[in-house]
């Protein structure tokens, strides 16, 4: 840890994995989505693992969902966007995929939020457009996230830079983010890690690290 100015610096994962200012965010862990995903079950199963040692360390957790709008409600850009993912050439063609009632939008059954969990639902792809959390974790006093889930191409890919020129540190759990498109997540990695801004982790590295900081704070 560097100082100046009376301000703590991380340089390593070890400095910013401390659980008193630290959140999980669960990116998009929803049925439709991991439908897309070939690996899900490894993705699920890794996840599952991440979100253990955030209750068990006291690491607040949050969710994300991806929302439809109806279609009287979608804007311009929403129409393109649409069209654009499910590869339609008339908006007649569109169907909205996550709708807030639908199988689709739901959190699979794995992710069920404890009651002490949020779940925060978007229509962008970044965690922090349109969304509460970053009034939440910043009145919490958290500076850092962890981000785990699909997919990273995407979303993650655009949570991780978002959060940063928020002021926030953050952690790819590299492990538990799964990916649509394996190239496509490659880059978006080798980016992510080329503007310095976020740290790189897997589960069990990130699960001793915070672990270590709990047992060692007075």
């Amino acid at each position: 840890m560097h100082h100046a100015f009376g301000l703590d610096i991380p340089r390593t994962l070890e400095d910013v994995c401390d659980p008193r200012r630290m959140a999980l965010v669960v990116y998009d862990m929803q049925v439709g989505i991991l439908h897309q995903i070939a690996n899900r079950a490894e993705i699920v199963a890794k996840v599952v693992d991440l979100l253990r040692v955030a209750r068990e360390t006291g690491i607040r957790v949050c969710f994300t969902r991806h929302l439809s709008l109806p279609k009287e409600l979608m804007g311009a850009f929403q129409w393109r966007m649409a069209m654009a993912w499910q590869r339609v050439e008339r908006v007649e063609d569109v169907k909205p995929w996550f709708l807030r009632d639908s199988p689709s939008f739901q959190l699979v059954p794995e992710m069920t939020p404890q009651p002490s969990e949020a779940i925060f639902d978007k229509i962008a792809m970044s965690a922090f457009e349109g969304t509460p959390l970053n009034i939440a974790l910043r009145d919490c006093g958290v500076n850092v996230f962890a981000i785990a889930g699909v997919a990273t191409e995407i979303g993650i890919d655009l949570s991780v830079r978002h959060g940063a020129d928020l002021g926030y540190f953050p952690i790819v759990v590299r492990d538990a983010c799964g990916a649509g498109h394996h190239d496509a997540a490659e880059r978006a990695m080798a980016t992510i890690g080329f503007l310095g801004d976020a740290f790189f982790t897997d589960v069990d590295e990130f699960s001793g690290l915070v672990r270590r900081r709990l047992t060692s704070t007075p």
